[in-house]
């Protein structure tokens, strides 16, 4: 995660019943009194997986980022037992604001990819006042065909490919995360899964950004969001798949940095 400009930093954040990994950067040059940067990864990502996003983010924001593995993932503590259909509402409004008091942030920004986009629309929702913008990345808001399909490509492909790759960054997890995923999304009980009402409680400002190519869901994802939020701009990008962030880095970067630097 090393970029010009920025310190990063690893620690432990520690929530009592679990600890999760974390990294905190600081850019050289930090705006005084505007919300840190708190990044959150995909249903199969870490910290690593991010490599030196937050990093460039944070320097070309001016403000502080955190990045964190949720539990179960990378180098933090191991899920706890089966995960529910409601894990992305656990994660954004339980886990979340306690990782952010453990952390000492009062007001974030949040950036979320995928799973993580999601959970960043879920907790602007529910914590308005905390909330001060979120910028997401391929979040779903409701299950699409396309989805289903693409994660049965996945399952298809884990084994060697997938597995090898996942395995640098979850070890001895990896099949774990994997299945948390997959499972959950595939499972009868998730397929009529839709928060789309539950985005007309988004006060704050967003950036709902797609890739045109994503293998895991389409624009109606982005249509729905901005329909159902009162203050969402769009982006969706041509010739880009489910990683924004690194499939079309400039286009993305600039394109936060300038969302960003309008919120406090």
């Amino acid at each position: 995660m090393d970029a010009p400009a920025t310190d990063a930093r690893a620690f432990r954040i520690d929530l009592g019943d679990h600890r999760l990994a974390a990294v905190r950067v600081d850019p050289a040059i930090v705006t005084p009194g505007r919300a840190p940067l708190v990044l959150l990864h995909e249903g199969l990502g870490t910290i690593g997986l991010w490599r030196d996003f937050p990093a460039a983010l944070a320097a070309a924001t001016g403000r502080e980022a955190l990045v964190y593995d949720r539990r179960g993932y990378g180098k933090s503590d191991p899920f706890a037992g089966a995960r529910g259909t409601d894990y992305l509402h656990v994660e954004a409004h339980d886990v979340l604001p306690r990782v952010l008091d453990a952390a000492g942030i009062e007001r974030a920004v949040l950036v979320g990819h995928s799973d993580g986009g999601t959970i960043a629309l879920l907790a602007a929702g529910r914590f308005p006042g905390r909330i001060v913008g979120a910028a997401v990345e391929a979040a779903h808001v409701f299950v699409e065909d396309v989805t289903i399909a693409g994660i049965h490509r996945a399952v298809a492909g884990y084994v060697p490919h997938l597995r090898d790759r996942l395995n640098r960054h979850h070890g001895g997890k990896t099949d774990a995360v994997f299945a948390a995923w997959a499972d959950t999304w595939l499972s009868e009980g998730f397929r009529g899964w839709n928060i789309e009402d539950e985005l007309r409680a988004i006060a704050c400002p967003l950036l709902a950004i797609q890739g045109a190519d994503d293998e895991y869901g389409s624009e109606a994802q982005v249509l729905a969001i901005c329909r159902g939020a009162g203050n969402a701009t769009p982006l969706m990008i041509p010739h880009c798949a489910h990683v924004p962030h690194h499939q079309a880095r400039e286009t993305v970067l600039t394109a936060m940095t300038e969302f960003i630097a309008a919120l406090d």
